[in-house]
């Protein structure tokens, strides 16, 4: 489960962020997650709560924006949302894609008191 490791890396991030700020509580952190990612929402969650248990950050939220994948067509500059990895344009029905969204793994914001 990979969401372990990532979930750690963005505890550290955070932990880093707080002690540069002088704050110590998190009451909510944003992230975005890409579909191409392969990362599971639900699991990242768990995996928060188990990892926050016991240290400042526990109770704190974690709110979790989904990125579909989006992608523009290199024949028509059509952008649009993917089906599938290998979806055709819908406007000319191409297939050169370029993949403009869908990869992220972001952290968006962090509300601390």
């Amino acid at each position: 489960m990979h969401e372990m490791s990532i979930t750690l890396s963005m505890i550290d991030i955070v932990n880093d962020e707080m002690r540069k700020r002088g704050v110590e509580r998190l009451e909510r952190l944003k992230i975005r997650v890409g579909k191409l990612t392969a990362v599971e929402p639900q699991s990242l969650l768990f995996c928060f709560d188990v990892c926050t248990r016991d240290t400042p950050l526990e109770g704190a939220r974690l709110d979790i924006e989904e990125v579909p994948i989006s992608g523009t067509c290199m024949d028509c500059n059509e952008e649009f949302h993917l089906e599938g990895l290998l979806s055709l344009c819908p406007r000319c029905e191409g297939g050169r894609i370029e993949k403009i969204s869908g990869n992220e793994l972001d952290i968006v914001s962090m509300e601390v008191v």
